[in-house]
């Protein structure tokens, strides 16, 4: 069963702010890798190079730009990664007015629901819900 990965998750990989949750993704990557479950949407590279790369509590960011931008081609050779079309953006319009979604938490969704993918691994979402086809999955709850 393939499963979608929102932007936290990624970026906790890098986060020695947070270990557990840094374990628990790069856990969770490396088990989807190898089976071949997980996917990638194009707006989670887009934010995870821009998460990384912003400076944390005024200090240093996550990643260096350089770096962030080597780890966002790993990510595009080792994913297969999913691109928006205008059924994903209508998706998504309808699922933030259905669900009340933030735009890009609803965006995220509306990938997972248009490709027919049964979870999305994130803690930005109600854990345990089903929106649509879609539940959610807390991998640090």
């Amino acid at each position: 069963m393939a499963a979608l990965v929102d932007t936290n998750i990624l970026v906790y990989l890098f986060d020695p702010g947070s270990p557990e949750k840094q374990r628990k993704a790069a856990s969770l990557l490396e088990e989807g890798m190898k089976a071949g479950t997980l996917r990638i949407a194009h707006q989670a590279i887009v934010e995870f190079v821009s998460a990384v790369t912003r400076p944390i509590r005024g200090g240093e960011p996550l990643l260096a730009a350089e770096d962030a931008r080597r780890e966002a081609e790993e990510l595009l050779a080792q994913f297969e990664i999913l691109y928006p079309d205008e059924n994903v953006v209508r998706t998504a319009l309808r699922g933030a007015a259905t669900y009340q979604l933030a735009w890009y938490d609803a965006h995220m969704w509306a990938y997972a629901e248009q490709f027919g993918l049964a979870e999305i691994y994130s803690e930005d979402f109600e854990h345990g819900r089903l929106y649509g086809q879609v539940r959610v999955v807390n991998p640090f709850a």
